[in-house]
């Protein structure tokens, strides 16, 4: 009688079973240093500005520090790759936007899969963003900029935060719209886009409410028109680009945290436990509300709800993007 593929197999499972114990033993310690909270652009943009809260709260409830950690470059990819590969301990985390969704359409090559790379712990937030123009650009509402842009395609500068920027896409698919493609003008982040939009060197520029709100309320820029079906509490005044005559248009920045694929359950539901408590906390939702960024319901604050969220958004972006011949 051959003993050995009962004795191998005996072997295999004592040592799965090792394994598991030594996983479950850690996570239950877990967290015992601090935690990286990945952020794919640079420091003072929306995305870091709400990692940053997070963080805030998040250590709170885990008793060690959630330190943010900023990997800019190609539009969130290099940031993707580095936690794909990173250690699933959880001890490295990721937060993204709707990037996460429409890098597929706009990279060739990714060295990453959005949908099989990743642990999913929860969706956050969405932003609404708004489309404005320089204080010295000549169009002072949607209706005269259309005509404008019309009549001066190749002398209109449109600003973005770089390749596969939200910014990008939504200047993309406001150019489409109107069937005219105007000079645009790349940026390494929004920051430095939307300081050039406020000296008057580029025209117009796509952003989050997270950081224009206050500019548009000191009169510092023009507003033509927010992205999203529905007004804005902070700018009621303001009308949405649906309501000027483009139909459907609805443009939002979403976000959500990941972990590299192999974290273990246990530390998924304590990072999920501590996000959930953090969207709780009266400051981070008063600092929210003050740039008008919705917390998303508690049943999407989920890792399930956020790979549906993902793969819905996958499929949306795609057709979109290549019909739009981005990137640009």
């Amino acid at each position: 009688m051959n003993l050995k593929k009962p004795l191998n197999a005996l072997l295999a499972a004592v040592m799965g079973a090792g394994l598991l114990l030594t996983g479950t033993a850690n996570a239950q310690k877990y967290p015992d240093k601090p935690i990286s909270l990945v952020v794919p652009f640079a420091a003072g943009g929306p995305t870091d500005t709400i990692a940053r809260l997070l963080a805030t709260q998040m250590s709170k409830s885990l008793g060690q520090s959630v330190v943010v950690e900023n990997v800019p470059g190609a539009g969130g990819t290099v940031a993707s790759a580095k936690v794909a590969k990173s250690k699933p301990d959880g001890y490295t985390i990721y937060i993204h936007h709707m990037g996460m969704a429409t890098a597929q359409a706009l990279y060739d090559k990714l060295p990453y899969d959005p949908l099989k790379d990743f642990e999913y712990i929860g969706q956050v937030a969405d932003v609404p963003m708004v489309l404005l123009g320089s204080k010295n650009f000549p169009p002072n509402n949607f209706k005269e900029l259309e005509a404008y842009i019309r009549a001066n395609k190749d002398k209109v500068t449109m600003a973005n935060a770089g390749p596969g920027a939200v910014s990008q896409l939504c200047g993309l698919i406001f150019q489409s719209r109107l069937g005219v493609r105007v000079t645009t003008v790349p940026y390494k982040g929004t920051g430095p886009a939307l300081t050039d939009l406020v000296g008057g060197q580029v025209n117009i520029l796509c952003d989050q409410t997270t950081q224009t709100i206050p500019f548009i309320k000191d009169g510092k820029v023009k507003v033509y028109g927010v992205t999203t079906p529905k007004r804005l509490s902070a700018l009621p005044n303001v009308p949405t680009l649906d309501e000027q005559g483009m139909k459907g248009f609805d443009v939002k920045v979403w976000h959500g945290i990941y972990a590299p694929l192999g974290t273990p359950k246990p530390v998924l539901e304590k990072l999920n436990a501590a996000l959930k408590k953090a969207l709780t906390d009266p400051d981070l939702k008063a600092r929210l509300d003050s740039s008008n960024i919705d917390i998303v319901p508690v049943a999407k604050q989920n890792g399930e709800a956020l790979k549906s969220h993902l793969d819905a958004e996958i499929n949306r972006w795609g057709p979109i993007i290549r019909k739009a011949n981005i990137p640009d």
